[in-house]
């Protein structure tokens, strides 16, 4: 696995969190709706191809889980990525998880 950068940049409705990889042009993305201060919704996940194999989906959505939790935030899980690693975890993310 790369050591990857992720950072977060927010407006008053969404926020998105950019992956980077040294060496790689593109970055990798995941990108929030804010419902209200304690709901969010995760929309959209994005790895380039050049990213492919390198765990930056997966750093990606664990980083919106951790900051969920430091936020006291559930996540509805409408990105498809965001979805299938929810239930693979299904109960180790049930606390900011809204099914």
């Amino acid at each position: 696995m790369s050591d990857v950068a992720i950072t977060r940049s927010d407006t008053d409705s969404k926020a998105r969190y950019a992956a980077r990889v040294e060496g790689i042009a593109e970055e990798g993305e995941l990108t929030i709706s804010k419902v209200t201060p304690t709901l969010i919704i995760a929309d959209h996940t994005y790895v380039p191809d050049s990213m492919r194999g390198l765990g930056v989906a997966r750093q990606l959505a664990d980083r919106l889980i951790a900051d969920a939790r430091a936020a006291g935030q559930r996540i509805v899980p409408l990105c498809p990525y965001v979805r299938a690693r929810a239930m693979k975890h299904r109960d180790d993310w049930a606390d900011v998880i809204q099914w």
